[in-house]
């Protein structure tokens, strides 16, 4: 069979595909916890190393995973444990989220593809204050202390002609920021990690590379200020799908499968329910 690339965003499964010693991948920390009662696991892979990065395909740094089976089910109040879980993570990763920042949030992705639409979903939902707090100060939402949050979808290039990156650059020189949120969707290697993962990380994001569709990386060196990356795998590389079915017997033509992907049919309805659930977090980590 000829030799195909797997496609994923996610740290965990990069880890997983990794044949490791005894000892584990050197350079390489994992730290596991099981919430049994919610059923939400969160794995920290944390590469410490420039070997254990070259090892595992990924920049330096930490990478929390947190898979929920029932992420997409509709049970408000199993969402609510999610959301207060991830906002947990997300306090735990964002640089002196305790004092007073003035905080972008970037919605990647295109609103006409559904899979595609996460990032643009959350935006539309977040608790915007950056306006109100320059414009009428802190006392107009009766708060002493308070992060001043900003948020902008900047599009497709097929759309604006520009890369993303050109535009948040742009718009990271005007306003300043002290933190950047961007909130992507993600390719994934297993389907049932499918709608029901979130990965955060402080490395930055490098939007499309899990489809092959390489862009500017938005990160800490490119925008010159920290970048957190908020992700949920939306596809999977059919491929992938493929050769997990077939195994040994997979077809010798199986990389021409490498630009087609899978996704759930009802990703409509789960990715908006996802991206309340990410939104939720967001606004409760950013309550001071």
């Amino acid at each position: 069979m000829s030799c195909f690339q797997v496609r994923t965003d996610l740290a965990l499964e990069a880890r997983e595909s990794i044949k490791e010693s005894e000892d584990g991948i050197r350079g390489v920390r994992v730290e596991e916890t099981y919430d049994e009662k919610n059923e939400i696991r969160v794995t920290k892979v944390i590469i410490e190393t420039k070997n254990g990065a070259k090892a595992m395909g990924k920049p330096m740094g930490k990478y929390v995973t947190l898979e929920a089976p029932g992420m997409v089910e509709q049970e408000e109040d199993y969402h609510q444990e999610i959301s207060s879980e991830l906002a947990r993570q997300l306090k735990d990763i964002i640089p002196d989220i305790q004092k007073e920042q003035s905080i972008l949030i970037v919605g990647l992705g295109n609103r006409d593809v559904t899979a595609d639409a996460l990032g643009p979903n959350v935006a539309d939902n977040l608790f915007i204050t950056r306006h109100v707090v320059k414009e009428y100060g802190k006392a107009a939402y009766n708060k002493s202390q308070m992060h001043m949050v900003s948020s902008i979808v900047p599009g497709v290039m097929a759309k604006t002609g520009m890369e993303s990156a050109e535009i948040i650059k742009g718009v990271v020189e005007q306003t300043k920021p002290d933190v950047v949120i961007v909130i992507d969707a993600l390719a994934a290697r297993s389907t049932k990690r499918l709608n029901r993962t979130v990965q955060i990380t402080n490395t930055g994001i490098h939007p499309g590379s899990g489809v092959g569709n390489h862009r500017d990386a938005l990160t800490k060196e490119s925008l010159k200020v920290p970048v957190i990356a908020i992700g949920v795998p939306t596809v999977v590389d059919a491929a992938t799908i493929v050769n997990d079915a077939l195994a040994d017997k997979a077809p010798a033509n199986l990389t021409e499968l490498n630009n087609m992907y899978v996704t759930s049919k009802d990703v409509d309805y789960q990715v908006k329910q996802i991206s309340h659930i990410i939104c939720d977090a967001i606004n409760e980590a950013l309550e001071l």
